[in-house]
């Protein structure tokens, strides 16, 4: 593994605003940087594949035990949202991707530092934008991408499932989360679904189903909307009286919550893909990271080494932390890459679509961070 110093493209704004991309640079900051990019080698994304397929039957097996063990509390998870969880575990609805956030530099086993099981993003740059530019840049080449193919495939899964084989799709009204709903519209349609897509302000409830902006029921929804907001809500109280289908499922909140860390720790202790994580304290840790249960984009992180503390600022802890071993991120040319591993479906033992990486030129990965494209021999 090594980062790579590269021209971009002359016109690089507009072709990836053709695929996809509208959010890709906010004033002078560039979001997606193709003046670098990462090389892997076979045996590498290899070792990054086999280790997203563990991890998901691992975290699969660790939402089983917080059920069996009644663990909602130890990860605040409200009691009102237990009936949501425990009949969506049961009744297996559609489930349709997620990202594991892993430190790797090549020379060890992955990491995992945190599961994006809800609501991940960064998913058009991975599964498309990079594609394209592989394709103009080293057409020769390989990448870890079937994220594209993997989510057409599996809408053509679930159709069946899906009532009128229609889907809508929401969000909040914001440029990242409107072009990832975009996109996934895109897929679904490609697998011969109907599919619409609207502020997800516009839902209503009409005292007996929730409703589109026609006021008609609504079937089956791609909801990019933290399911830990929606069971706080006015809106979340009608969730369980209604047979709207929500994809992701709501049993999806005890892999999105950062409780998942230590549990997992506490049934694989020592595994080679996991760091040391705690509810109570870093105890014999000597580095370690503070992470509030329901923190997202590097938001209230508390990175500890003996006589240095690195704080990022935000509005989550309130549930609570959770405390993990420092991952031994490496520095490439004093960028810090995380990689995104895709999760597509739950096909047991074969899961792993592809990969996309973020770097940053502190060790927290931030709203912040660039994507940064890969390639592989």
């Amino acid at each position: 593994m090594r980062r790579i110093a590269a021209e971009p493209r002359a016109d690089w704004r507009k072709k990836v605003e053709e695929v996809g991309l509208t959010w890709h640079s906010s004033g002078d900051r560039v979001y997606w940087n193709e003046s670098a990019f990462y090389e892997f080698t076979a045996k590498e994304v290899d070792a990054l594949e086999a280790a997203t397929n563990e991890l998901e039957a691992m975290t699969l097996a660790a939402a089983q035990h917080i059920i069996d063990n009644k663990l909602y509390s130890r990860m605040a998870i409200p009691e009102k949202a237990v009936p949501l969880i425990e009949a969506s575990w049961e009744a297996e609805p559609p489930s349709l991707y997620g990202r594991f956030d892993l430190a790797y530099d090549g020379s060890g086993p992955p990491k995992l530092l945190e599961y994006n099981a809800d609501t991940p993003t960064s998913l058009v740059e991975a599964a498309v934008a990079q594609w394209y530019w592989l394709q103009d840049t080293f057409p020769k080449r390989d990448q870890f991408n079937s994220i594209h193919e993997r989510l057409v495939a599996l809408w053509k899964e679930l159709m069946p499932f899906l009532p009128g084989r229609h889907v809508d799709f929401c969000s909040m009204d914001d440029a990242e989360d409107g072009m990832t709903v975009t996109y996934l519209q895109d897929t679904a349609q490609q697998a011969g679904l109907t599919a619409a897509a609207f502020p997800i302000d516009e839902i209503g409830w009409n005292g007996a189903a929730f409703v589109g902006p026609d006021n008609q029921p609504l079937g089956a929804v791609f909801k990019l909307y933290p399911w830990e907001w929606m069971v706080r809500e006015e809106f979340g109280k009608h969730v369980g009286a209604a047979e709207t289908l929500w994809i992701e499922p709501a049993w999806k909140m005890l892999l999105s919550n950062k409780g998942l860390l230590p549990v997992l720790w506490q049934l694989y202790p020592r595994h080679p893909y996991l760091l040391e994580a705690s509810f109570d304290g870093p105890g014999l840790m000597l580095s370690w990271v503070k992470k509030p249960l329901l923190g997202r984009e590097g938001a209230n992180i508390t990175l500890h080494q003996p006589g240095k503390d690195v704080e990022t600022a935000g509005d989550y802890g309130a549930e609570g932390f959770i405390y993990q071993d420092l991952a031994p991120l490496r520095s490439f040319d004093g960028m810090y890459p995380v990689a995104g591993s895709w999760v597509i479906g739950h096909e047991e033992g074969n899961v792993a679509g592809g990969m996309g990486i973020r770097e940053s030129a502190a060790p927290i990965t931030t709203n912040m961070s660039q994507f940064v494209p890969h390639l592989f021999d």
